[in-house]
């Protein structure tokens, strides 16, 4: 229960709201949220949107005021209504839940343990797989130091800021064991003795297990090992991923939860597999058998194109950790360590992802191209005689969580119906699309690039209180025009991601940027890797043009990006643009997001765009895999399309002001990309062609 200055304080009559508020189903409902911003608009804005907070905050009388108001009475007898009925559907028919593995979930900002896309997708297939009622357990890490902000300097460089997170203020209970005490768990292999607590975060019907070893009793280097994500220290980053996996699984057993299939995504919790071999060698199998057992229930999903971007650990590291439990437990420390090295270079180390290709018999990758590049990159890995084999699905995201609520939401209701919600994977639905009145789908999308532009003023604003020099606040979007051709790109900074490739040549870019009939402007936002300073120089660079007069505004770089901010940008923006090297971006999901809401994708044929584009529904360059010259090409065919169709398409305007032709294509963009690059359908691939061969002991 929530930690409120007197239990009494709600009346019975809407004390629902405490349950609803510990549950993150609200967070992709509309109707729930309406409900929490109708208990005290301004705590919402002041909490960020954080119900556990809100209710905390919240002067007594206020909900005394409530609970005898007849309109908020109706919302929240509806959305008791809804909840409760979502949550008491019968679940798919599976012998046990899924047991999905992460080492981020970025589900809310109401909860920030993510650091970026893995986090994204986890938590949308959390979201999903409660749609579906399919069985599922999320198990992860509680970062309480991990979340990074990114403020900028006066010269453009980004600084870190820590936000430590309270768990009793966010979204989280600690799970109790059977006398009422917090769950701990003795991690085994380390010395001296460590435990982690283990807490529950409510994703609709999914529970998400999160553990933390900062807690009192663990020696201070100890309670450090789940406090920041992705850490750099290699034995760190060791400890971390064992707390995971090995944690992780002994966690559910505690808990009395027996899944079917384990599924991983990325090599992070590869370490669980460990655990799975010790369950079923304590069933009484032996070590071979229940190698092949964890093979066939394992599913492993990986998403680097880049071997070298692996977690490998040294052996020393493995002699120190792995080799105690394995005598612990029985299992061969010899041949554990020959499951995870690499043929082609086996003194390198403990590969995490080799380790979990050949204990898993069940591979996909995360698009049809990242399919081909991961087949290259893996082959030769086998176990025992048999290749690894690497299947495709494709990433999707959770229409419900990114197509906006307020406006885009209810448009796709007045034509499309209920439908859209009840089957939102099956394209004869989004066929509707087409029934929108070009200038009603116009009206709402300059609606939301408006909130958009206000939502940066108004940080913007903030920044200006706290004492932000005046060229960093304009710098931050304070002159956009709501009536320019507006650009997004907003992900992590990063070399191969090429941010800077729309500033390639300056004078062409000022050219388009400052045109007084038909401009163009730029919004970046994101955020560099604590440690990556080439990623760090690339927003430096963004921003110091931000702030050059000559550029007139029209480039901004908006700093501390998050779920919240992205939400607003991929409804907000007109056109999407995503410049990765290829074959460097696996599959991406910005785009889709982007795309759902009407914006079309301006991106170079990589990951998921090779399957997405079709000549009508945005615009795409490139795609070979080359490196002599790229960058001068692509920048190139960037400043071509942008030229010659993409700025004269969106100001060519019929009598009514509405570009006709921009409009055809964002709803080409809704119709072909909803439907096909969804949760829904990214799901249903799971379930049909890994989790249920895998729960049937069959191959792929």
């Amino acid at each position: 229960m929530l930690n409120l200055p007197n239990e009494n304080v709600i009346p019975e009559r809407i004390r629902g709201i405490v349950e609803l508020a510990q549950n993150l189903w609200w967070t992709w409902h509309p109707s729930a949220r309406r409900l929490f911003r109708a208990l005290d608009y301004q705590a919402w804005l002041e909490t960020t949107h954080n119900p556990v907070l809100m209710l905390r905050v919240i002067r007594p009388q206020r909900f005394q005021e409530l609970a005898n108001d007849p309109e908020f009475l109706a919302l929240y007898d509806q959305v008791m209504a809804e909840y409760r009925a979502d949550l008491s559907r019968p679940s798919l028919d599976l012998p046990g839940p899924v047991a999905y593995f992460c080492a981020e979930f970025g589900v809310h900002v109401s909860l920030p343990i993510y650091a970026g896309g893995l986090g994204i997708l986890a938590g949308d297939t959390l979201k999903e797989a409660s749609d579906m009622a399919l069985p599922m357990v999320g198990i992860g890490l509680i970062y309480t130091q991990g979340y990074v902000t990114q403020r900028i300097r006066e010269d453009g460089w980004p600084e870190e800021e820590q936000k430590a997170l309270d768990p009793s203020a966010h979204p989280l209970e600690p799970v109790r064991d059977s006398s009422g005490s917090p769950l701990l768990l003795e991690i085994p292999a380390f010395r001296p003795s460590v435990r982690a607590q283990v807490f529950l975060a409510r994703v609709g019907r999914v529970p998400l297990y999160l553990l933390t070893t900062d807690v009192e009793g663990n020696a201070p280097q100890d309670r450090t090992i789940s406090q920041r994500l992705y850490t750099t220290d290699l034995e760190q980053r060791f400890k971390q991923e064992w707390v995971l996996g090995v944690g992780g699984m002994r966690a559910l057993e505690r808990l009395g939860i027996r899944p079917a299939v384990l599924h991983l995504n990325e090599g992070h919790p590869a370490f669980a597999l460990l655990e799975h071999l010790r369950q079923f060698l304590a069933q009484g199998l032996s070590f071979e058998e229940a190698l092949l057992r964890t093979r066939q229930t394992t599913v492993f999903t990986t998403h680097t194109p880049l071997p070298v971007a692996t977690d490998v650990f040294p052996f020393a590291l493995l002699d120190r950790y792995l080799a105690p439990y394995c005598q612990e437990h029985g299992l061969p420390y010899e041949a554990i360590l020959e499951l995870g090295k690499d043929p082609k270079n086996p003194e390198a180390g403990f590969n995490m992802t080799i380790f979990a290709l050949r204990l898993s018999r069940h591979v996909n990758a995360v698009s049809r191209r990242h399919g081909e590049v991961a087949r290259r990159i893996w082959a030769g890995i086998r176990f025992r005689d048999e290749e690894v084999r690497i299947e495709a699905i494709t990433n999707g995201v959770h229409l419900f969580t990114w197509i906006e609520p307020l406006r885009v939401q209810r448009l796709l209701d007045k034509y499309l119906g209920k439908d859209w919600r009840e089957r939102p994977d099956d394209p004869e639905v989004w066929q509707g699309v087409e029934k929108i009145p070009d200038e009603e789908l116009w009206a709402v999308h300059q609606e939301r690039k408006e909130a958009l532009i206000a939502e940066l003023a108004a940080r913007a604003r903030r920044r200006w209180r706290e004492g932000a020099p005046a060229k960093s606040v304009l710098a931050f979007g304070t002159l956009l025009d709501p009536n320019a051709l507006t650009l997004g790109f907003a992900r992590r900074f990063t070399a191969y991601k090429r941010p800077d490739l729309l500033l390639y040549n300056l004078e062409r870019l000022k050219k388009l940027v400052t045109d007084p009939f038909r401009p163009v402007q730029i919004i970046f936002a994101g955020k560099a890797h604590p440690a990556d300073i080439e990623g760090k120089r690339l927003i430096q660079k963004v921003f110091q043009l931000a702030c050059d007069p000559a550029f007139a505004g029209r480039i901004a770089f908006v700093e501390e990006y998050d779920q919240h901010l992205a939400r607003f940008l991929v409804a907000g923006v007109d056109v999407w643009v995503n410049t990765p090297l290829p074959p460097l971006e696996a599959s991406g999901t910005s785009g889709m997001k982007a795309s759902a809401n009407g914006v079309p994708h301006l991106s170079v044929l990589d990951g998921w765009w090779l399957e997405g584009y079709t000549g009508e529904n945005g615009w795409a360059f490139g795609g070979e895999e080359h490196s002599e010259g790229r960058n001068q090409a692509d920048a190139e065919a960037l400043y071509r399309l942008l030229e010659d169709k993409i700025v004269p398409l969106y100001y060519e305007r019929g009598p009514d002001g509405v570009p006709h032709g921009f409009v055809r294509v964002m709803k080409e963009a809704i119709r072909t990309v909803a439907p096909r690059f969804c949760t829904r359908r990214m799901l249903r691939e799971y379930l049909k062609k890994l989790y249920i061969p895998a729960v049937r002991g069959k191959g792929p």
